[in-house]
C-alpha cells in the first residue's frame, strides 16, 4: 500500500496488478490406503468461538482418534438463535439449530492421529451457550478442554522464533510450521523524511501490548532508505543512528513479546515523473516503481548485517515495485527489470536496483534471514513470480502478495490462477491485505482462502487513519478496532 500519511491519505489511490492468464494442475496426496468412511474408534473436537456481542467466529479443530477416513462430516446444534453466515476450511450448512460442515476435497482425507480445523461466522442475539456435543461420521466426539474458556491467548513472551524455510512453510528451530499471522505498522518510511520524528504514534511496550492482544504474531514495519542511511535531506535527528536506533528498539520490543519482525524498504531513493509517478523528487519521500541502485543496495548491506545473527527477524526486500504499469515496457520486460533492474528498466529515468540485487546485498553479509520477495504491479501480481524469482544460495526465499479490495486480483478466479502455484513451491505472504470499504467482507473471504493454503497474512495497517481513505485497522492505539479491523481481529482470534 502507499504509506498514507496525514499530508497524503486522502489523496492516494492504487493501481493494482493485472490478473495474469495461467493454469493450475490439482494436486493429489498420497494415497491413505483403503479408508473406511467411518470414525469408528473415536474423535476429539476442540470448539473456540471469538464474541462480539451480535455475532461470532467459531472455530472447530477434529482429531481423528481412529482409523484413517476418507471423508468427514461432522455435525453439531445449537441452543439459541445462532444463525450460519460465511465458513472456511468446508462446506457449512444449517437446518434449523443443527450445523453440519464436511470436508473439502484437500483436506477430505484424515490420517489416524491427524486433526483438521474449520471455521465459521454466525449471527445471533440473546445468548450465545457452546454446543454440548459433536458428531463426526455418526461416532460421537470428546470435546477437549472448556468450551467457555477463552478461545486463544495471545503470543507467548519471547523470544520470537528463529525461522528458516523448509518446502512451502516457514518452520521453527524446532521443526514447528510458523504462519506470519498479524499487521502492518506503518509510520517509520514517512515520518522521518517529512521531519515529523521517526514513527507516526506510539511504539512503546503498552502500544504492542494492545497489538498482541489481536493474537498477532508477526509485525511488519516499513522503512526508508534516506533515514536509515543518514542522507542529508533528513534532519539528523530522525536519521542516521538515531533512525536505527529506534528499529532496533522496536525490533527488540517486538521479540520480546513473541512477535516476528518483517523489516521492509517501502520508500527509496529515484526521480520517476512519468505515468503513475507519486512526486518528482529523487528523496525518499514517496513510493518509486523500482528501488535505486544508488542506495537500496547499500540499505539492505547495512540492515542484514545488523540483523544478521537474529534470524527471528524477516527481511522484505521492497514494497510493491510496478514496473508494469509505467507504460514504458511490455509486460515481459516489465518482469525483465523486475528482477534484473538496470538495463532491463529501459524507459525508467533512473538506474534501478533489481530483485536479485537487493538479495545479493543481503546475502553477501553471510545473512540467512529468511527474504520476501514481492510481485510486479505493486506486488499483485504473481503471474511470472516462479518463474522469474531471484537466486538465493540458501533457500531461505519467499513470496510477498498485496491484495485489496479495488485491485486487478482480487477474487477466487485469479488467487487460484495466479497464487495456489506459488503457494505451493514457497511460503506466500500477504504483507498486505485490506479494503477501504470500511467493512470487512472481502478480506474475510481473503483470509479463508489463504488459511485453506496454509498462507501467511497481515492486515494493513495499525494506524488510526480514516479507513476509506486508507484501509486503517483502528480508531485508538490501545486496540479499539474500526468495522474493517474488527473483521481481521475477529479472524485472527478464532485461530489456534
Amino acid at each position: 500500500m502507499r504509506s498514507l500519511s496525514p499530508r497524503t491519505a486522502a489523496a492516494a489511490a492504487l493501481t493494482g496488478a493485472i490478473c495474469a492468464a495461467g493454469s493450475l494442475a490439482a494436486g493429489t496426496g498420497s494415497a491413505l490406503g483403503a479408508l473406511g468412511p467411518r470414525a469408528e474408534a473415536g474423535c476429539q473436537v476442540d470448539y473456540a468461538t471469538a464474541d462480539w456481542g451480535t455475532g461470532f467466529t467459531a472455530t472447530v479443530t477434529i482429531t481423528n482418534r481412529g482409523p484413517g477416513v476418507d471423508g468427514w462430516t461432522l455435525t453439531y446444534s445449537y441452543t439459541g438463535d445462532q444463525r450460519l453466515a460465511n465458513g472456511w476450511n468446508g462446506r457449512w450448512s444449517q437446518s434449523g439449530t443443527t450445523v453440519t460442515v464436511a470436508g473439502e476435497s484437500w483436506n477430505a482425507q484424515l490420517a489416524a492421529g491427524a486433526s483438521v480445523q474449520a471455521g465459521a461466522q454466525f449471527t445471533y442475539s440473546g445468548t450465545n451457550a457452546p454446543p454440548a456435543a459433536f458428531t463426526l461420521n455418526g461416532t460421537r466426539c470428546d470435546t477437549g478442554g472448556d468450551p467457555t474458556d477463552p478461545p486463544t491467548t495471545p503470543p507467548p513472551d519471547g523470544p520470537a522464533p528463529e525461522l528458516e524455510v523448509s518446502g512451502n512453510r516457514f518452520v521453527d528451530s524446532g521443526g514447528n510450521t510458523v504462519r506470519l499471522l498479524g499487521v502492518n505498522r506503518s509510520g517509520g518510511e514517512f515520518a522521518c523524511v517529512q521531519g515529523n520524528g521517526i514513527w507516526d504514534g506510539p511504539m512503546d511496550a503498552s502500544s504492542v501490548a494492545a497489538i498482541k492482544s489481536w493474537n498477532v504474531n508477526a509485525v511488519r514495519v516499513p522503512l526508508n532508505s534516506d533515514c536509515w542511511l543518514g542522507l542529508d535531506n533528513v534532519d539528523p535527528a530522525y536519521g542516521g543512528t538515531a533512525y536505527r536506533n529506534a528499529v532496533k528498539n522496536y525490533v527488540t520490543l517486538l521479540e520480546e513479546n513473541g512477535i516476528t519482525p518483517i523489516l521492509e524498504l517501502h520508500w527509496s531513493h529515484g526521480t520517476w515523473t512519468g505515468y503513475d509517478s507519486h512526486c518528482e523528487t529523487a528523496n525518499a519521500e514517496c513510493q518509486k516503481p523500482m528501488p535505486d541502485a544508488e542506495h537500496a543496495p547499500e540499505f539492505w548491506r547495512q540492515v542484514a548485517t545488523a540483523y544478521k545473527a537474529d534470524t527471528a527477524v524477516v527481511l522484505d526486500l521492497f514494497n510493491e515495485p510496478y514496473p508494469n504499469n509505467l507504460q514504458v515496457m511490455d509486460y515481459g520486460q516489465s518482469w525483465a527489470c523486475w528482477r534484473d533492474g538496470g538495463p532491463a528498466c529501459p524507459g525508467l529515468t533512473y538506474e534501478a536496483a533489481g530483485m536479485q540485487d537487493l538479495l545479493d546485498a543481503v546475502r553477501s553479509t553471510g545473512a540467512r534471514n529468511v527474504v520476501l520477495v514481492a510481485g510486479n504491479s505493486y506486488s499483485n501480481d504473481l503471474g511470472q513470480w516462479l518463474a522469474q524469482k531471484p537466486s538465493d544460495p540458501t533457500g531461505n526465499l519467499a513470496a510477498a502478495w498485496h491484495s485489496y479490495n479495488f485491485n486487478y486480483c482480487k477474487d477466487a478466479s485469479c488467487w487460484d490462477q495466479q497464487l495456489a502455484p506459488v503457494a505451493a513451491q514457497v511460503p506466500l505472504v500477504a504483507g498486505e491485505i485490506g479494503e477501504n470499504t470500511c467493512g470487512h467482507s472481502y478480506v474475510d473471504t481473503l483470509m479463508a482462502w489463504l488459511d485453506a493454503r496454509g498462507a501467511s497474512y497481515l492486515g494493513w495497517t495499525w494506524n488510526t487513519w480514516d479507513c476509506s481513505s486508507g484501509p486503517s485497522l483502528i480508531s485508538s492505539y490501545d486496540g479499539t478496532p474500526t468495522a474493517y479491523g474488527a473483521g481481521l481481529r475477529d479472524h485472527l482470534l478464532a485461530l489456534p
